[in-house]
């Protein structure tokens, strides 16, 4: 799980990603390829991925990548077998898996006829395979040049022509007894530009593919060539006997006036901008809103509480019986279950740190597209290398809610959360194995055994002990001090409002950091399990941005609607109520499922769930330590602010 967020400018990266066409950024000092003519260019295959097909009401059919040299495609390989290209942790964990090819393309060389590649014999069985595949919408993915192969469409909606990344497998309109048809040849478009008008070398700056399926014969008799034309008769796989498939390309040259630090520009597409600025707007107006709420509650009526309080005599006998004073010596008072509390707190700054660092750096333009995987790189490494903050934080959180045991609150954050995940993908991973999907990390071969033991080190060699470094740190420092004293005997509670009752006030709390996000939360989904490419990272930053002082503001709202009831009890409460909008993600994911969504197998099923449940689990650790820490700092000035006797 990897991204890579680099750039060069602040302002201008934020500003440029905000814009409804999305540029792309490269790293300092990554060079583009020079080609001379007639060099060789290299065309390398990936994993298949299932998409959603161009109409609106399409729906993903399948969440299970496929292996480009799965022996049930039979592709054509190159001679000696083919070779796995070098990949990045992130770009291993996200599925793709890079060989070589054996297309012959060389730089200006146009192939005018058609180009056999091979002939293989389908059996039924892999033909039933391959329908099975064309049915749930398959893509072949191709890199050139770090270019995925694309097809080029037409959003409906701005009339903007794109590069929309991968190809069909084959044509699902039941030409032949509503049986599939097989795209067996490929006309290939590679875009060049030259860097100087004199220049002799030449720079890729696109890849297009037409596929097509032809059937019948394609030798033209006599020549020892195929045919390039086009066929009356498509190419239909018989599940019942043995077929004959011929593979065939064309090669095509087109110069382009695209320079190479743009090329990205066709590919990264931004669907309908416009509802990212209505998102955005939308999030914006919610959470002024809400400022203006708090700011009229916690400043207009709480600044009268305390001046009324401050105003009193404590020499005489006066009795304090309103409002949120009256717990004010039960209000630091030990919650249930503090080292659970701290251990979640201590992840949630955890996986805070890492998204905004990530958040950051995709504005800088460090989230290069060419760069594979940089994205999910980056977060891993971000995650390990903040081990420290888990673990300083958790420790601070235990020491000041009264805890004593600071060895097991130091064990727990390095090793629960962590071990929770590595399960629950390990458990995915199985169902991954199971169904032959390129997406599983098998545990026997080479190199992918190294990926996940490169992980296990990440966590054991790197991120355990440097969260029990910063427990080191935070147990130095101490418990935070609280500005008043602590009744030795609890008061009683009194009965509660059913709006402020622990869960109902999580649901109700979570409505409005969901609703700032829901809008852009269906762009993030579709790029995660509809292979869509996103880059909307302004918009994405500035929605987080949104939803994390949304939720801080609820957050203190509740807790002092709480306190004002004579609840002490708040430390729970915040971090339930910070985290409400989990369970709003969780709803929209079957919302999702039911309008995006048409899985065929269980494998897909369990996947969806399993990384569903893993979203709203980070959802909730991160939105729960934002209210809970919101709350904590708003409480602490809120009861330091008044004289207690």
């Amino acid at each position: 799980m990897s991204r890579t967020l680099r750039g060069l400018w602040l302002l201008a990266g934020a500003f440029v990603s905000l814009l409804p066409s999305a540029h792309g950024f490269y790293l300092p000092g990554a060079a583009p390829h020079d080609y001379l003519k007639d060099e060789k260019v290299n065309i390398f295959v990936n994993a298949l991925t299932p998409m959603i097909a161009g109409d609106d009401h399409a729906k993903l059919k399948s969440l299970i990548n496929y292996d480009y040299y799965n022996e049930g495609f039979n592709f054509c390989k190159p001679e000696g077998g083919p070779k796995k290209e070098p990949e990045s942790l992130g770009s291993i964990l996200f599925g793709d898996r890079i060989f070589n090819s054996p297309y012959e393309v060389s730089m200006l060389q146009d192939n005018s006829t058609c180009k056999a590649l091979c002939t293989q014999t389908v059996t039924p069985t892999e033909a039933k395979f391959i329908n099975e595949r064309i049915r749930e919408d398959y893509a072949i993915n191709w890199l050139v040049d770090g270019l995925p192969a694309a097809e080029m469409k037409e959003d409906k909606k701005t009339g903007e022509v794109f590069f929309d990344m991968g190809f069909n497998l084959g044509n699902d309109e039941g030409v032949f007894e509503y049986m599939p048809a097989l795209y067996n040849h490929y006309d290939i478009v590679l875009r060049y530009h030259k860097p100087a008008p004199d220049s002799e070398v030449y720079r890729v700056v696109g890849v297009l593919v037409w596929p097509m399926s032809r059937g019948g014969p394609q030798a033209i008799p006599g020549s020892g060539q195929v045919q390039c034309s086009e066929t009356e008769t498509s190419l239909v796989l018989s599940e019942t006997e043995n077929n004959t498939v011929t593979y065939t390309y064309r090669v095509m040259w087109q110069e382009s006036e695209t320079p190479w630090a743009t090329r990205w520009d066709n590919y990264l597409h931004i669907f309908d901008p416009r509802i990212h600025w209505f998102s955005l707007i939308n999030s914006i107006i919610v959470v002024v809103f809400l400022c203006l709420m708090v700011s009229m509650i916690l400043v207009r009526t709480v600044s009268r509480d305390i001046s009324r309080y401050n105003a009193i005599d404590l020499s005489e006998d006066v009795q304090e019986d309103w409002g949120w004073k009256l717990v004010h010596g039960e209000v630091f008072r030990m919650p249930g279950n503090p080292m659970a509390l701290s251990v979640i707190v201590g992840n949630g700054a955890q996986l805070c740190a890492m998204v905004g660092v990530t958040l950051v750096f995709a504005l800088l333009g460090f989230l290069s597209p060419s760069n594979r995987g940089s994205l999910a790189t980056v977060m891993v490494v971000c995650w390990t290398f903040f081990g420290g903050i888990a673990g300083y934080i958790s420790s601070r959180v235990y020491a000041s809610l009264g805890g004593t045991n600071k060895r097991r609150n130091s064990f727990f954050t390095a090793t629960i959360m962590p071990t929770f995940v590595f399960a629950v993908v390990f458990l995915l991973n199985l169902f991954l194995i199971a169904a032959g999907s390129s997406g599983a990390v098998p545990f026997g071969k080479t190199p992918w055994i190294g990926t996940m033991l490169l992980i296990v080190v990440l966590w054991f060699g790197i991120s355990a002990p440097l969260s029990a470094v910063g427990s080191y740190y935070g147990s130095k420092h101490g418990a935070v001090t609280h500005p008043v004293r602590v009744n030795q005997i609890p008061r009683q509670i009194p009965p509660q409002p059913k709006y402020l009752r622990p869960w109902a006030a999580t649901i109700l709390a979570g409505i409005l950091p969901f609703g700032a996000a829901f809008i852009e939360l269906y762009f993030v989904l579709s790029s995660l399990f509809a292979s869509r490419a996103y880059y909307a990272f302004g918009f994405l930053a500035l929605t987080a941005g949104v939803v994390a002082l949304t939720t801080a503001t609820v957050t203190i709202l509740f807790t002092y609607f709480i306190l004002c009831a004579e609840d002490y009890r708040w430390h729970w409460r915040a971090f339930l109520t910070g985290g409400g909008s989990a369970f709003w993600l969780l709803a929209y994911g079957i919302v999702y499922w039911a309008m995006r969504l048409n899985l065929h197998s269980v494998t897909s099923a369990v996947l969806y769930i399993g990384y569903l449940l893993l979203l709203a689990l980070f959802d909730f650790l991160i939105t729960g330590t934002i209210g809970f820490l919101a709350t904590y700092w708003a409480v602490r000035r809120l009861y330091g602010a008044i004289r207690v006797d």
